[in-house]
């Protein structure tokens, strides 16, 4: 299913956390580490844009747009990889005053808290992304992009893999001593 060098670049990256490695975190790997070469791809059109506008005068109509598209694509797939790393934010001032069998109250509560929104925004989100989707929404704009009938969908399966992948840290967490932490440092080595 994957190509044998995307899976060495997902087993080597995942390999300099703590984690454990599950199914549904070889889904977040694949798809954040896939999704970052369009920063790169942003950068790069911007440079042609500013190229364009002020050396040549003939400003695009398109590269401001496919810029915001790319990179909301990037901030919904960003979120799937922060709960991953368990970087996301969360007020320890209680948490990590209590002892681990509160603290794994705490992570249940917090846990069911996450699926319950997301079920419900998916629940309340789906008829609204199925329409846009099936009558491909655009944007109403010059260059008319379909932004609306593809982010709308995409933000729906982010959040459900948001959820899936909160739970997935609460079953690796479990069994733990201590939650297991990210730790920014081992990316610098």
């Amino acid at each position: 299913m994957l190509d044998k060098g995307l899976q060495q670049q997902t087993e080597k990256i995942a390999s300099k956390d703590d984690f454990p490695i599950t199914w549904i975190d070889r889904i977040t790997l694949t798809v954040s580490h896939t999704t970052k070469y369009l920063i790169p791809f942003i950068v790069l059109i911007m440079v042609y844009e500013i190229f364009m506008r002020y050396v040549i005068f003939e400003p695009t109509m398109w590269v401001n747009e496919l810029c915001l598209w790319l990179a909301g694509v990037i901030y919904l797939v960003g979120g799937i990889y922060a709960m991953r790393l368990r970087c996301h934010i969360r007020i320890v001032l209680l948490y990590d005053l209590v002892p681990r069998s509160v603290q794994r109250i705490f992570d249940l509560i917090s846990t069911t808290i996450i699926v319950l929104y997301a079920a419900a925004l998916i629940y309340g989100g789906w008829p609204d992304s199925y329409i846009s989707f099936t009558n491909w929404e655009r944007f109403a704009t010059f260059w008319d992009p379909p932004i609306p009938a593809t982010m709308k969908p995409l933000s729906l399966i982010c959040v459900g893999l948001i959820a899936l992948q909160a739970v997935n840290n609460l079953i690796l967490d479990w069994n733990n001593e201590k939650e297991i932490q990210y730790d920014p440092a081992k990316d610098l080595k």
